[in-house]
């Protein structure tokens, strides 16, 4: 039997995709006008891109910028992600800050749901998702490959080991150099959705060739979707006015 998961008034794993859309800002300014700005937009969650922040070192910064969001955005979930830069973040840092920086956030009660990357040790990862979960967060595992797409099963193994470390959605973007790799991570999406991971899934082809894969999540079995409201946080993400726009089209006649 598949089983969604639920934040706030989302469910998360039936119907149309769930649209997240990025803050970027590298100043609290900065970060207050997007917050600011997305009221216009028709989003489901906002994902604050922490790595884009200058004062991200700063968990005291990073959690006065997080009180900042959150009073601009009170009804909406909030995602938390630093994405390091060897998957395809904006900096580095070293893995016992990050670890550090995730702990204090998912303490605050200003977020509802955390990325937490694949490529990390694994008991950390396991640490984290158990404080996570005992403050009712929502956590995502990922993994990210900027240079190709892997292999159909390599996909599959992925996802299934976000799952047994612990994660809620588990999810994967690649980078696509052809068609056939496309097609690899739609098909790897849908095995694993029908075969493997009774809950939510995320999936994503990246880049202009992908594009596809960013639309077509309900029929394949990618739960989420990323759109832009002006500053795209990865590559071949479109605006969320036109992702609604199709999203709903294919909702209607599927």
């Amino acid at each position: 039997m598949k089983k969604v998961v639920k934040v706030k008034d989302l469910v998360i794993g039936e119907g149309i995709p769930k649209i997240v859309v990025p803050i970027v800002g590298k100043s609290i300014s900065e970060i207050i006008e997007e917050a600011k700005e997305l009221e216009y937009i028709d989003f489901d969650i906002v994902e604050w891109r922490a790595d884009f922040f200058k004062n991200v070192t700063n968990i005291n910064k990073v959690i006065e910028a997080l009180e900042k969001i959150r009073e601009i955005i009170p009804d909406k979930a909030i995602l938390f992600t630093f994405r390091s830069f060897n998957e395809g973040g904006e900096r580095e840092i070293d893995e016992d800050f990050y670890f550090e920086l995730n702990k204090k956030v998912s303490k605050t009660k200003l977020i509802d749901i955390i990325d937490i990357e694949l490529s990390k040790d694994n008991n950390k990862i396991i640490e984290l998702i158990d404080l996570a979960h005992n403050n009712d967060l929502l956590v995502i595992i990922s993994n990210h490959d900027f240079e190709k797409t892997p292999a159909k099963d390599e996909i599959i193994k992925r996802l299934c080991k976000a799952v047994e470390l612990g994660a809620d959605i588990p999810k994967i973007a690649v980078m696509p150099n052809s068609a056939e790799d496309v097609i690899t991570l739609l098909d790897a999406t849908r095995i694993a959705k029908e075969k493997y991971i009774k809950g939510p899934i995320i999936t994503m082809s990246m880049a202009g060739k992908g594009i596809i894969s960013r639309l077509s999540g309900e029929l394949f079995g990618s739960a989420i979707t990323f759109g832009s409201a002006k500053k795209a946080s990865a590559p071949g993400q479109i605006s969320v006015k036109e992702l609604r726009k199709v999203l709903n089209i294919l909702h209607t006649n599927m």
